[in-house]
């Protein structure tokens, strides 16, 4: 049986399963029912200053968007921090730490950009025996109109002055949450590690609204007629995670940093995906809101029975092994020519590829043959994009089959290159030309 322990950031979890700081890591309750469903670790829901507790909305704090099966793909909240006293949640971390001391337990953490404030409540979290904070540098809505959350994470010279604080005043490991309200996510990275973070977890929401209500004519979720951006996340939100996952671990500069990674992990195969782009662990909200904490054991379970199938013995046969084959586009190889195939076995001739082939494409692909309704593949407009593939209903009915060196390419008249061929050197490209 593969061993999926894990260590992340010298923080030991008997999986890399963690519960991100959000609602269902708000109290001991939800947390100790997590742990008993099999979660490797939490991290507490973001904790504020020492006072009066913030005040959330008493209305409605989500907007969704669902497929047509009604499954949830995003989920849009204008929830703050915890509103619960700073006390009582310090309590009940130090007595689920306590009872569950093989489990992670990380403490997230928002107050003022001011050193004092820093300062004020990384003893109070240390002295719970908790494994290390999480810096919430990613909130998009709320806080960051009170200079928090996002409006530090935006700017990188803010990241590497907090977590210098930080690193200079606690003992315990340093993760910096970034958020992914930015044009290049490989600045606050830098701007963490300079500061001496021990890893960065990422993404945060999403800042959005999600629909209007067309009664009211107000965004959802609507508070008295009033709607707010808020932050989102879920299956939606996988892609833009996975790029910016990436773009940290193969950065020259952050290369080797730990990333926690985090946006819409919601089966095996999403954490399988996250971890093999890098990401040393992964944080799960919106499939356990939407699914309860059990679904971690279909997650360990998946991924243990993968790692078997495919050899691999640990955690560290997958991280990062995705990594060297992200490249820039300008490397990809001009040479290698693909056609779309068509398995008449398994065609229900429903016509989608047809159509979204000769409405939006290249007109590829019949939608009748001797007059008969059939749909084939023309290879002499055939550009290898596989669309069809994406709006077929069928899976596998339709694949992308390569061209092997020396055959002819039908649409072109010329015959495959076996040698592989960039961008940065074809003789169409003006720069290459000009370097001449």
């Amino acid at each position: 049986m593969a061993d999926i322990t894990n260590t992340f950031a010298g923080i030991k979890s008997p999986n890399p399963f963690w519960l991100a700081s959000a609602p269902p890591t708000d109290k001991a309750y939800n947390v100790e029912r997590a742990f008993r469903a099999g979660w490797g670790g939490v991290v507490w829901k973001t904790l504020g200053e020492e006072g009066p507790p913030l005040v959330n909305v008493n209305g409605p704090r989500y907007g969704a968007i669902w497929g047509a099966d009604r499954r949830l793909l995003g989920l849009n909240n204008i929830e703050l921090i915890t509103d619960r006293d700073l006390y009582v949640n310090l309590r009940e971390i130090k007595q689920v730490k306590k009872d569950w001391p093989d489990r992670a337990m990380v403490v997230s953490i928002m107050v003022p950009c001011e050193e004092a404030a820093w300062k004020a409540i990384l003893p109070l979290v240390e002295e719970t025996g908790a494994d290390g904070i999480e810096l919430n540098f990613g909130c998009p809505h709320g806080m960051s109109e009170r200079g928090m959350g996002s409006a530090v994470g935006q700017v990188p010279e803010y990241i590497e002055m907090v977590t210098r604080w930080c690193k200079a005043n606690t003992r315990m490991p340093v993760i910096v949450k970034l958020t992914p309200n930015i044009t290049d996510i490989r600045f606050p990275a830098r701007a963490a590690m300079a500061g001496g973070a021990d890893a960065v977890s990422l993404i945060n929401t999403v800042s959005s609204i999600t629909s209007v209500n067309l009664d009211n004519f107000s965004p959802e979720p609507s508070i008295d007629g009033k709607g707010s951006h808020g932050g989102y996340c879920g299956p939606a939100v996988k892609p833009i995670a996975l790029n910016m996952v990436a773009e940290i671990a193969r950065d020259a500069e952050t290369r080797g940093l730990p990333v926690s990674g985090i946006g819409g992990i919601t089966t095996w195969r999403d954490a399988a995906e996250f971890l093999a782009l890098g990401a040393g662990n992964v944080q799960v909200c919106t499939a356990a809101m939407t699914y309860g904490f059990k679904i971690v054991s279909e997650m360990i379970e998946g991924l243990e029975n993968w790692m078997d199938a495919q050899g691999h013995a640990s955690l560290d046969d997958v991280i990062g092994r995705a990594v060297p084959n992200v490249t820039d586009w300008q490397y990809l190889n001009l040479n290698y020519v693909t056609k779309a195939k068509i398995n008449q076995d398994m065609c229900i001739s429903c016509g989608r590829c047809h159509i979204a082939c000769e409405d939006t494409s290249h007109q590829a692909i019949t939608q009748e043959v001797d007059g008969v309704r059939r749909f084939e593949v023309i290879d002499e407009e055939c550009v290898g994009c596989n669309l069809c593939v994406n709006v077929c209903p069928v899976e596998n009915c339709i694949t992308m089959e390569p061209l092997a060196a020396g055959e002819t390419d039908r649409r072109t008249g010329k015959k495959v290159s076996g040698d592989y061929g960039n961008w940065t050197e074809h003789p169409n490209n003006p720069s290459r030309v000009a370097a001449e």
